[in-house]
């Protein structure tokens, strides 16, 4: 029960971060952090497909959880190739639904990074991850007292500073709005509940 609870899971996941990629951050040349905005950065720049590079630079993270721990090595490895396969399956959609829904950029970048959020921290949340950055983030938030959702906050600054440099202005400043909703998404629903104390 548990195991089919993790796939379903994996997949509604997937699919809001697919969604949230292609259809609020792709249209607007937005970013979000962690391995994705680096598979976003070299889809803007080199014309590849997103989900095909977060496979490629999420490598390194599966020999490190391979050597850690080897259960989140397969929980993760099972959500980021689902996730990967999603997001370039719907891409094919993205210019259909920008001709029907078009919100305007910040609301989008808002929108795309509430998405993307939810759909990694409820995976978080399940003991699963499409591996990469919130990969790392999980391994570190048993050594660092921060919320996962706080140490995501913090590398996908990096990431999206770097994209800003290489693409420009108005990526930068959208793709903040991106991962500050992204990351209070992905902080409360990896939240731990509240314990009355007796």
């Amino acid at each position: 029960m548990q195991t089919m609870l993790k796939y379903f899971v994996i997949v509604v996941g997937s699919f809001l971060i697919a969604a949230g990629t292609n259809f609020f951050l792709v249209p607007y040349k937005v970013l979000d952090g962690g391995v994705i905005g680096i598979a976003l950065i070299t889809n803007y720049l080199l014309d590849i497909h997103i989900g095909f590079m977060i496979i490629v630079c999420s490598i390194p993270m599966f020999m490190a959880a391979w050597l850690l721990n080897k259960e989140i090595f397969y929980n993760s490895l099972m959500g980021m190739l689902i996730s990967s396969f999603v997001i370039d399956l719907l891409s094919p959609l993205q210019p259909y639904f920008q001709q029907n829904i078009d919100i305007g950029a910040i609301p989008s970048s808002l929108v795309g990074g509430l998405l993307i959020g939810t759909g990694l921290g409820i995976m978080l949340r399940h003991k699963t991850s499409t591996g990469g950055t919130d990969l790392l983030a999980h391994f570190l938030s048993r050594y660092i007292p921060l919320n996962i959702g706080v140490i995501i906050l913090l590398m996908d600054a990096v990431i999206i500073g770097v994209g800003g440099m290489l693409l420009s202005t108005d990526t930068l400043k959208l793709s903040v709005f991106t991962i500050i909703s992204g990351g209070v998404a992905t902080g409360i629903c990896t939240q731990k509940r509240w314990v009355r104390r007796k």
